[in-house]
């Protein structure tokens, strides 16, 4: 083999390897979600990250003490044993925090969502008055999940534009708070089989140019490329060992309705290939109500085995038809937001002899009461 020859294969070779943003995501957590030893570039004001840290971890600590102790025991006791270690959570926003909290045992998470993953690289290059913006923004957009259990809407959509990703910057928090940090982060599409492969210098080469994609009419536009629309995160417990004791979480960018994600056939693919899974939402507008979000209902209702869930999860016509049992906890009189009557009132029959809850797992009901539903394969 010539030089020249040598040299094109292993020039392709460089564009065609995996990207690895390890070290974006390292500072960011550093930065963001003000845990690991990462030092700040000079670019970056130690002050302003500090006063930033100080009054996250304000909201961190509350979390904790408000939710993850009292929501993790009391829904771990209702688990049967064997549960698959795969959890799914559709219109999961940013709520990675909660699917650790639901499911602390499990290694696998996929969230999907309108929501873009981001472009972690504008970290190197934010100015002062850039980042102290942007910190606020985050504390801003944080605060549905730190504080009340729940992202908003609105909340979600300011992630999308911006100096600091949004969605990955949510996803480091959760990992703050729960005691994990992150091993490595990449950016990954779906194969047409359902396989995932990782982002290259090509591809992105390739998709520099390209926003992402407006997944919904109503959103905002993101303002980075279509590359950075999925992402695979590793982590583990701190100081634990990743070859024996990591965990990965993937969240896509989707539009989960029966137009989209009904043709899909290669993020279906890669759900299927998932087997059986473990399931949970909150706060998501009622969706899974909806004709126009069958295929998604049905996947859950075909893949999981549990499901935890506010009154926004799978309604009793559906569940009942497929062999599973729903218990209620807390109280729901009508739904938070309008929705189908004819689910409204088998979600009243339903909890009508709920048990207590005493924590809010996302929306309230109308009433403004906690509410919680588990959804079990018979």
């Amino acid at each position: 083999m010539t030089a020249l020859l040598l040299a094109a294969v292993l020039a392709q070779s460089a564009a065609d390897a995996p990207l690895d943003f390890t070290a974006e995501a390292k500072l960011l957590f550093r930065v963001v979600a003000c845990q690991g030893n990462t030092p700040l570039p000079a670019h970056l004001d130690e002050k302003v990250v500090a006063r930033h840290c100080k009054e996250l971890e304000k909201r961190i600590e509350k979390y904790r003490a408000t939710w993850v102790k009292e929501a993790q025991p009391f829904i771990q006791a209702l688990k049967p044993q064997g549960l698959p270690g795969t959890v799914v959570y559709p219109f999961g926003g940013g709520d990675l925090i909660s699917a650790l909290t639901t499911y602390p045992e499990a290694t696998d998470y996929t969230t999907m969502s309108l929501e873009h993953a981001g472009d972690p690289r504008r970290i190197h290059k934010v100015t002062k008055k850039q980042l102290e913006a942007s910190l606020a923004l985050i504390r801003q957009t944080s605060a549905g999940l730190l504080v009340a259990n729940d992202s908003k809407t609105e909340n979600l959509m300011k992630g999308q534009r911006g100096e600091l990703p949004g969605q990955l910057s949510f996803f480091l928090i959760a990992l703050a708070v729960h005691g994990y940090e992150p091993v490595s982060l990449r950016y990954v599409k779906v194969n047409p089989d359902g396989t995932l492969r990782a982002l290259s210098q090509q591809d992105l080469d390739t998709l520099a140019q390209k926003d992402a994609k407006l997944l919904h009419k109503a959103w905002v536009s993101p303002d980075f490329s279509e590359a950075f629309d999925n992402l695979e995160l590793v982590f583990v417990k701190k100081g634990e060992d990743p070859a024996t004791a990591k965990k990965v979480h993937h969240h896509f960018a989707a539009n989960l309705n029966d137009d989209n994600f009904g043709k899909d056939t290669a993020m279906q693919a890669y759900l299927n290939g998932k087997g059986k899974i473990v399931a949970m939402t909150k706060a998501a507008s009622y969706l899974l109500w909806r004709d126009v979000f069958s295929t998604i209902r049905d996947y859950l209702l075909e893949h999981m085995v549990f499901m935890v869930s506010d009154s926004t999860g799978v309604p009793p016509r559906f569940a009942t038809a497929k062999g599973f049992t729903q218990t209620a906890y807390g109280k729901f009189n009508e739904s938070f937001l309008g929705a189908s009557p004819e689910h409204n009132e088998a979600f009243r029959k339903l909890w009508k002899d709920a048990k207590p809850l005493g924590f809010r797992y996302g929306y309230l009901d109308k009433g403004l009461s906690k509410h919680m539903l588990v959804t079990q394969k018979n």
